[in-house]
């Protein structure tokens, strides 16, 4: 059986006005005999199905169906052999969309990719795609970029092609004998119905009633708004005036679209053989010499390459660059921090902490098995903390205990970046003390328990400030211009208990995401227990502020387990995609 391409039967079709004027003939009847099962959906072709429904009501005349086309009265026959021309069209396989495309180029010359579309009852993205595959070969095809405009139905514009305008609907409801108006608007349509109805001068406002109630004014109307949405929807709206149009579009029954397309010429080197494209030049395509007769794709400098085989900074070190900047933006100096190991010396004693206290337990502390313990240590020094924790001294009555330097000898992995301060201080008294402002962030290992929130190895965040009489004031002062720096602005300060420095206070900042006060930090002024047996001078203070690079990062990256942040189970990818951590530095 012959293929038809209804699209092309239907623009012919719609150059007649009254179709129930004339005989059909031989091509009439080949046609409909194809489409009177309906193997395709007429609906979407108003001219055609119109004139398959004429032909169906004829079709019982048998003495119609003896005419010939030279009779002249068939209105197919001029377009019969045009409309089998694009049967070849309908024929295409999917599949070979792009072949297609260039043996309908090869007859055509030039096409465009939504009329194809249409014609071909094929969706217009795949078109478009097939063409592009085909602009990738150089000097196969050329396109050329189109934008028209045009009108498509909305849901209420497609029912009223239906079942009719809202105002037609009420002029039905009215009746002969008039409704009250209370009735109508209990309908879905009835306020803009009525409205309409009465602005056409369709219906009326029955003055004499007791009730508003509506009568009709004329016997029969046309029901104009449905006739223009069918020339819409038959694509025939430039028979509408502009005035029309834009009132169809103010009642919502239409909406205005773009449509791109490509206008489709052949290009300088246009074939309709498609070969793919060798993406190699093979040692075997030299030595044959076959490389001559080959085509090969063009290199595409601007499509992404590859990414580099490098290095990716983790999470914590784009926070911890972050810090860092701040730090010298404020003037600190950097403290080396490449001492995990210390003894329970400077980890604990020469910060004024007993040796019986909680925290020197092994179920907070990791203690060493090889090498144990330390043996060299200021022996001056030494003395005078040791003297600072059984007896007391400088104003202070010390813990009152005895003292072992067994203990003192103990290695750790350190607990907290505080022991590289006790370093950094003893050094600055033995120099001779001047000014300073130092700070460290690095690792360091507690004997916790794991969870989401814990882990034995962490990072802190310390600062020290060494200065004469410096007072609480100030150092509130400094904090409140390091957590601004870091965008935190909304601080409070509670007192609280550390064992080397008096006063001491927790830093809360205000959770915007959370909507409370949450810990960010912990501060206080070392006490002269410890400042003192180093040799600092009675009129230095020193203020000390710390706080944890883990838990800024999480919030950060609105990373919710530490584990995934830290440790054997981060997920590479993480560190590859995360962008760079930019904290609120104004």
């Amino acid at each position: 059986m012959e293929e038809w391409n209804p699209q092309v039967l239907n623009d012919h079709l719609a150059n007649f006005s009254y179709i129930g004027e004339y005989v059909p003939c031989d091509s009439d009847w080949t046609v409909y005999k194809k489409f009177a099962s309906d193997t395709v959906n007429s609906i979407k072709y108003p001219h055609f199905h119109r004139w398959l429904n004429h032909l169906k009501f004829l079709e019982g005349e048998p003495k119609l169906k003896s005419l010939s086309d030279t009779s002249g009265t068939s209105l197919l026959h001029a377009v019969y052999e045009t409309a089998k021309s694009w049967s070849s069209v309908e024929k295409m396989d999917n599949s070979g969309l792009p072949q297609n495309l260039l043996h309908y180029l090869e007859k055509h010359h030039q096409f465009d990719t939504f009329e194809y579309a249409t014609a071909a009852r094929e969706d217009h993205q795949k078109v478009v795609g097939a063409v592009k595959s085909l602009k990738a070969v150089e000097g196969l095809v050329e396109t050329e970029e189109r934008v028209s405009k045009t009108f498509e139905l909305t849901a209420e514009g497609n029912e009223m092609v239906e079942n009719g305008s809202h105002e037609a609907k009420i002029f039905l409801f009215v009746g002969p004998n008039g409704i009250d108006q209370a009735e109508l608007m209990k309908l879905p349509f009835g306020k803009v119905g009525i409205s309409k109805a009465l602005a056409s001068g369709w219906i009326a406002v029955d003055k004499t009633a007791r009730t508003v109630r509506l009568v009709r004014k004329v016997e029969t109307i046309n029901d104009k708004v449905q006739n223009e949405l069918k020339m819409v929807l038959e694509g025939n709206m430039q028979k509408l005036d502009m005035k029309t149009l834009n009132e169809l579009k103010k009642r919502k029954l239409m909406t205005e679209i773009n449509i791109k397309s490509y206008l489709v010429k052949k290009g300088t080197a246009f074939s309709t053989v498609l070969s793919k494209p060798e993406v190699d030049l093979t040692a075997d395509m030299i030595n044959s010499g076959s490389w001559r007769k080959k085509m090969f794709k063009k290199y595409n400098f601007d499509a992404l390459g590859m990414m580099p085989a490098g290095g990716h900074l983790h999470p914590l070190m784009k926070v911890r660059n972050e810090f860092r900047q701040i730090f010298f933006q404020m003037g600190f100096v950097e403290m080396p921090t490449n001492r995990y190991v210390e003894s329970s010396f400077w980890n604990f004693d020469a910060l004024f902490q007993p040796q019986q206290h909680p925290a020197r337990d092994a179920h907070d502390t990791f203690f060493l098995s090889d090498p144990e313990k330390s043996f060299s240590f200021p022996e001056d020094y030494l003395q005078r903390v040791k003297k600072v924790h059984a007896e007391g001294g400088y104003g202070s009555r010390g813990y009152n205990y005895d003292w072992k330097l067994e203990e003192a000898q103990r290695n750790v992995l350190r607990t907290h970046t505080t022991a590289i301060s006790a370093h950094q201080l003893y050094k600055l008294a033995k120099e001779g003390f001047k000014s300073t402002k130092m700070f460290s962030i690095d690792r360091v290992f507690r004997n916790e328990t794991l969870d989401a929130t814990h882990l034995a190895e962490f990072h802190q965040v310390e600062g020290v400030v060494a200065e004469r009489n410096l007072t609480l004031g100030h150092v509130m002062g400094l904090f409140t211009e390091f957590f601004r720096k870091c965008g935190i602005t909304n601080l409070r300060f509670k007192p609280t208990y550390n064992p080397y420095t008096e006063p001491s206070m927790e830093i809360f900042a205000f959770h915007e995401g959370l909507g409370k006060w949450v810990e960010i930090g912990n501060s206080g002024m070392f006490r002269p227990e410890m400042l003192l047996p180093m040799g600092l001078p009675v009129d230095v203070n020193v203020a000390g502020y710390g706080l944890s690079l883990e838990r800024p990062t999480m919030i950060r990256y609105g990373i919710d387990n530490i584990r995934d942040l830290f440790g054997p189970k981060v997920d590479l990818r993480m560190i590859y995609e995360n962008p760079i951590c930019c904290l609120d530095k104004n």
